[in-house]
């Protein structure tokens, strides 16, 4: 295969990708995070604590031989913790090139949102937890908060995640 050909292919499959987001559930509230950057979605499992980290920083798993850092989503964004069941779903996202599992209550489905029906977040709300947020979907009668993954960890955070992988 010649390299303008490889790079035609990895062009048609970041096209299939765009617009397209996974949706999961945090207590009310409906998420997406764009789907380019889920790697796989597992069931909760256990998880090994790591002293010193924040507490929505859960620990850490094995996930077929390598060690992947999980933060708890809801605790993130400072809701109330849920005790986990069998709804609840680990995804595992790619991060800066590093993988990091998203605990969240539940996962629901792969949508595609066209980019006219997803409007800046800046009219929301001023506050500091808006820096998650990427922007708001309209999606049918509902909205869906769409995360930007990138800005779940601060630099700091991210290099002492780094430290534990």
């Amino acid at each position: 295969m010649t390299k303008t050909a490889a790079l035609e292919i990895i062009g048609q499959e970041e096209d299939t990708q765009k617009g397209k987001f996974l949706t999961f559930i945090l207590g009310k509230e409906s998420y997406g995070i764009e789907i380019k950057n889920v790697t796989e979605i597992i069931g909760i499992q256990p998880i090994t604590e790591v002293p010193e980290l924040p507490d929505y920083i859960r620990g850490i798993v094995n996930l077929r031989g390598k060690i992947i850092p999980v933060i708890d989503v809801r605790l993130r964004f400072k809701k109330q913790f849920r005790e986990y069941n069998e709804r609840t779903c680990i995804i595992v996202v790619n991060i800066r090139d590093a993988f990091i599992g998203l605990i969240v209550d539940s996962v629901s489905e792969v949508i595609g949102i066209r980019e006219e029906d997803i409007v800046s977040p800046s009219g929301i709300n001023k506050g500091l937890s808006n820096k998650y947020i990427k922007g708001v979907a309209k999606v049918e009668n509902e909205v869906k908060l769409l995360l930007d993954c990138n800005e779940l960890l601060s630099n700091d955070e991210f290099k002492s995640l780094e430290n534990i992988q």
